[in-house]
């Protein structure tokens, strides 16, 4: 106690204003309160804490600090609002990060929606068997628990899904449908945008899992006969697998509810997969991952059209050259690419400080270390009761 009465009681050095600026938000309480960290981008030191992130709370800071030119940012619309209102004349560029973070977004949009593409097509008529008459359609793998029964994700998301589309009909803003669901406002956006439940359901169930490698195993051995869920987990950890025998329950249920056999076949790899292929740098892709893309590509002419848009957006940022935006927009918009073309519409929304931030040299990284070191300091104890503490130790801290 002695040393943070110490520190509370170091009298602050006034702080010349910084040309360029960046700003960035951090969680208080996550989901419901947040604060505002404002860096000095020549010094990458923490110049001051805000107590919100809201717009007007930013420009009365920019007001009563005049002197910056350059604000660095993120895509969130208040900063970018209270910025114009507060700096009207200053360059607003946004993050790189977050511009490459919202194309992946709009990337794993159209792997979802493509995601008949992965399948490997043309089975072998030998492997091809006919379930019985009675039986159901083989259900996507992690929907179902070791029980057969749907897992509790699967449920909450159909719930969260028919509720948030139910309010939204209703003519309820996302607010007041994030209030009245107790649900994070970013969560019901993503409900409320979602096509289908379907869509929601690829993502939360389709995940890399630790058996995917041993899967082919697994499908062999149900083949020859095997159906104790027990043994086959016994025979996976004598080959180094330490998963559970839940999971091994959970992936051969499907099986056991239809008539046909296992697929012999390689299974098709996971959309998230997919996507970090296609936003990875091509040398630091394997040449096993280069030759399914390869394949997946060549059976889906849209994810070529994304990959390669992909590929062009990204020579673009490394080089700078924002001068090549425009062009790169309309070639997306000729493609039928609908979550890259609402990537286009949301550039088109924030076009200065998106061109800016291909064409500048400026970025929001420091920012973004700077919150990750107030992390650290919430993980210390500071800032749960006090924000005068947090902004006083953030600002002295070297």
């Amino acid at each position: 106690m002695t040393l943070l009465r110490l520190i509370r009681a170091v009298p602050e050095q006034p702080v010349p204003v910084p040309r360029v600026l960046g700003v960035d938000d951090f969680a208080l309480r996550r989901g419901e309160v947040y604060a505002s960290v404002l860096l000095n981008m020549h010094t990458h030191r923490p110049i001051d804490v805000l107590p919100d992130r809201t717009a007007e709370t930013f420009a009365a800071w920019l007001r009563a600090h005049p002197g910056v030119e350059v604000i660095c940012r993120d895509r969130a619309g208040a900063y970018a609002e209270g910025a114009r209102a507060g700096a009207p004349d200053a360059i607003q560029v946004a993050d790189r990060f977050h511009i490459w973070k919202n194309l992946g977004e709009a990337v794993e949009a159209t792997v979802v929606t493509h995601r008949a593409c992965l399948l490997e097509p043309e089975v072998p008529e030998a492997e091809l068997t006919t379930p019985a008459p009675d039986a159901s359609p083989p259900v996507p793998d992690g929907v179902l628990d070791a029980c057969g029964r749907e897992r509790r994700l699967v449920v909450r998301t159909r719930e969260r899904f028919t509720a948030v589309q139910q309010l939204r009909a209703e003519g309820l803003s996302l607010g007041a449908i994030s209030r009245q669901l107790g649900l994070d406002h970013g969560t019901v956006r993503r409900f409320a945008r979602a096509g289908s439940v379907e869509e929601l359901l690829v993502k939360a169930t389709n995940r890399t899992s630790t058996l995917d490698r041993f899967k082919p195993y697994v499908n062999q051995r149900w083949n020859e006969g095997c159906r104790d869920a027990a043994q086959l987990h016994t025979e996976l950890r004598a080959c180094g697998w330490s998963g559970s025998v839940q999971t091994v329950r959970r992936y051969v249920h499907a099986f056991r509810a239809t008539a046909a056999k296992a697929p012999t076949a390689p299974a098709p790899p996971k959309p998230r997969r997919v996507v970090r292929w296609i936003m990875s740098n091509p040398d630091n892709v394997s040449d096993e991952d280069k030759a399914q893309l390869k394949k997946v590509l060549a059976r889906c002419p849209e994810l070529d059209a994304a990959a390669k848009h992909v590929r062009d957006f990204a020579a673009m940022m490394r080089d700078l050259r924002g001068d090549r935006l425009e062009d790169w927009m309309r070639r997306v918009q000729n493609d039928n690419l609908p979550a890259l073309h609402s990537f286009v519409t949301g550039i088109k929304r924030d076009h200065d400080a998106v061109l800016n931030g291909l064409t500048l040299p400026w970025s929001s990284g420091a920012v973004e270390g700077a919150v990750t070191r107030i992390k650290l300091l919430k993980r210390m104890g500071y800032g749960r009761a006090n924000l005068d503490l947090l902004r006083s130790r953030v600002l002295h801290d070297t």
